[in-house]
């Protein structure tokens, strides 16, 4: 038994059921606080700066952030996201889904403040050189580092954990089709493919740049929420095939459970219709007829046809 297989045994009942389907409501909540007031998005986002400046309900409010402006497209991949989510919780199971989907949460927290302490602590000079100041006016400078943070929520949202969760479905289900742009089809893994390039591109495309650090971090995050994942559960989860064969063993064994060992040979009624009934063997009958309490001593002897 593996790490996961022993922390689902552990905290399996703690698993949230169609915890996508939250994430879809918790989008809608920002859709509507986006509408009625557009700036209060910016005080939700996963700011590093401002939770360490007391600012902390941002460890929790930047998951009600939507990854992107609503539109038609949006919530057709709103859509798509929630039906690759139930598939995978379907193949993994309700607790390995949660694990999932809140360790790509924790690690994109992680990066966010991996990413503060290597520019406040290991190399301050960056925001010197940036923004044209020296480097302990700019650490006092709570505009200039709150400014700098929050320009890069974009790179540490929930976008991200989108991205990772349809990663593991290309994973899973490589063969499957989808219909690209509902007309084109294509195969999950081509897909998953190209997903990995879009997510690696803005890290060449950094390159040299103050951007640079940042885009790797959120990449490495998103990559890594996969990777462990797997490695972990690399003999827990189960594929589409060992679902079907799991599915085929299970009713080959409700059949043959359902087979009974008692049955009366005049009315028929079993050990399951009448678990309280008896039944015996008759001894005088010709063969191996059993009768239920009711029968057994008023029933008609079965004779030996005669040669």
């Amino acid at each position: 038994m593996n790490f996961m297989s022993k922390m689902e045994r552990k905290f399996g009942k703690y698993a949230i059921p169609n915890i996508t389907w939250y994430m879809i409501l918790c989008y809608a909540a920002g859709y509507v606080l986006q509408i009625a007031n557009p700036g209060i998005l910016s005080y939700l986002t996963l700011n590093p700066y401002a939770i360490c400046h007391g600012q902390v309900w941002r460890i929790v409010t930047w998951l009600i952030v939507p990854p992107e402006s609503l539109d038609l497209l949006t919530l057709v991949s709103l859509y798509f996201y929630y039906s690759i989510g139930r598939s995978l919780e379907t193949v993994w199971g309700t607790f390995r889904y949660n694990v999932f989907l809140l360790s790509g949460m924790i690690f994109t927290i992680v990066g966010a403040f991996l990413l503060y302490g290597y520019y406040m602590f290991i190399q301050p000079d960056v925001f010197a050189e940036l923004m044209g100041g020296g480097v302990y006016d700019i650490i006092d400078s709570s505009m200039s580092m709150a400014q700098w943070f929050s320009g890069l929520s974009y790179l540490y949202s929930t976008y991200n954990v989108c991205m990772s969760l349809f990663l593991a479905y290309a994973i899973t289900f490589p063969e499957n089709q989808v219909y690209l742009m509902m007309i084109l089809p294509i195969k999950v893994k081509v897909l998953g493919i190209i997903y990995a390039i879009l997510i690696v591109i803005p890290c060449i495309s950094t390159w040299g740049t103050f951007l640079f650090v940042p885009q790797v971090v959120a990449v490495a995050a998103s990559f890594l929420n996969v990777i462990v994942f797997f490695i972990t559960t690399r003999q827990g989860f189960r594929t589409p095939t060992q679902i079907k064969r799991q599915v085929t063993y299970k009713r080959q064994i409700n059949k043959v459970a359902s087979l009974t060992k008692h049955r009366c040979a005049i009315c028929g009624r079993t050990e399951v219709d009448s678990p309280d009934m008896t039944f015996r063997f008759c001894s005088k009958c010709d063969g191996n007829y059993e009768y239920c309490e009711e029968h057994l001593y008023t029933h008609k002897h079965v004779e030996a046809p005669e040669k």
